[in-house]
């Protein structure tokens, strides 16, 4: 910003020396974020085969990681849209102009979604079809069982290695972040950013309308305790969260909170890492929000299928965006591309980025510790039930 105002009387130096940088981070940002989504996804459905050996426990997990990521981006998208996160505020500049493109109807949407071929969708990042796609290969290689186990070494191997690309691509965000924001600035004045203020309220309440209503409800309804009793319990797990901005990092930390709130050994291992790799409501949040803030920003509006777009891309999505700092900025790019977006509205939000990753990541681990707690209640009623009927 503060390079931006410095350089409001020569723009074009800004433009010409500086938005390299951000040409580059949004560049690689592209390049990865096919490979990262099918590897990532194909390797999560192979692991599927695990959830079938623990039976229920893996079937209500599912269930529960699907049922509140689908709340939290309709959350994100009610608020966005109700407090006008875009608060009436247009941006028309030659650079990050867009015109938008006739939107197609809810069921073209849902036809697309199924490609035609393997290789078009990796070509024109279509991530809908990217992600079937890893869906359809993922249940594929489990159906191969014992013959496709190189296939399942070589997708986890490369879902590791696209994970530890996107790592470095999030320590050279800094450098992106200048290059995208220092020209903005450059060409328009600091008056772009007044809107950020109002995108990280406006995600923050939704965020904790995500905490104070749905996962108390959980608590409440399927694991039978009070809302005040769990959050108490995972204050500390919060409290590490929101600094380190990584729920892999958090995990072990949030095991430990679990079982000192009854949570079984053997729910809290399995449900919990599970979550860290594909429960990621407060990301979900982030990405509704962002999404209409971008949108309102370069004056589009998006359709009710347009919307429910982004519910459907950010739910099957959420299992290939890693719990590591700075992820969610890089599926919001494919939050973007779904519904005909440019990228390069990332360049708008990139800057409050790690604010928002900060309680996004609050969001993401209590989200997995309230379903462990669900979880592990009804776990234990079916064992009461069954001993009952045993003793019958």
């Amino acid at each position: 910003m503060l390079a931006g105002l410095a350089l409001q009387g020569a723009p074009e130096v800004a433009d010409t020396y500086i938005k390299p940088l951000g040409t580059i981070f949004l560049n690689l940002i592209k390049m990865i974020v096919v490979p990262l989504v099918l590897f990532s996804i194909i390797a999560g459905v192979v692991s599927l085969e695990d959830v079938k050996k623990v039976g229920a426990i893996g079937g209500r997990t599912i269930l529960f990681y699907l049922a509140t990521t689908a709340c939290a981006v309709a959350l994100g998208l009610v608020f966005a849209n109700v407090m006008n996160v875009g608060a009436g505020f247009t941006l028309d500049t030659s650079d990050l102009s867009y015109e938008p493109a006739e939107a197609p109807s809810l069921i073209d949407t849902l036809v697309n979604i199924f490609p035609s071929n393997f290789v078009q969708p990796m070509a024109d990042a279509t991530m809908l079809q990217v992600i079937v796609i890893a869906v359809v290969f993922g249940f594929g290689i489990i159906a191969a069982g014992e013959k496709a186990r190189v296939v399942v070494e070589f997708s986890e191997a490369m879902s590791e290695v696209c994970i530890k690309i996107m790592r470095g691509i999030i320590l050279v965000a800094p450098f992106g972040v200048f290059g995208l924001i220092t020209p903005v600035i450059a060409s328009n004045g600091p008056e772009v950013l007044l809107p950020l203020a109002w995108l990280v309220a406006v995600a923050y309440v939704a965020m904790a309308c995500q905490i104070a209503f749905v996962y108390s409800g959980l608590i409440k309804v399927f694991a039978r305790k009070s809302a005040r009793f769990f959050l108490k319990g995972e204050l500390p797990v919060m409290g590490f969260a929101f600094a380190s901005a990584s729920s892999v990092g958090t995990l072990p930390l949030n095991m430990e909170c679990a079982e000192k709130m009854g949570v079984s050994k053997e729910v809290s291992s399995f449900v919990l890492p599970l979550g860290a790799t594909i429960n990621m409501d407060g990301t979900a949040i982030y990405q509704g929000v962002c999404a209409i803030f971008i949108a309102q920003v370069f004056g589009v509006e998006l359709s009710l299928g347009q919307q429910l777009t982004v519910v459907a891309t950010c739910v099957l999505a959420s299992i290939g965006t890693a719990g590591v700092p700075g992820s969610g900025m890089i599926m919001l790019a494919m939050v973007l591309q779904s519904v005909g977006l440019p990228v390069e509205g990332v360049a708008l939000v990139a800057g409050v980025d790690r604010i928002l990753d900060m309680m996004r990541t609050v969001v993401n681990v209590t989200g997995d510790a309230a379903v462990a707690q669900c979880v592990d209640a009804m776990q234990r009623r079916s064992a009461a039930r069954k001993e009952r009927t045993a003793a019958a």
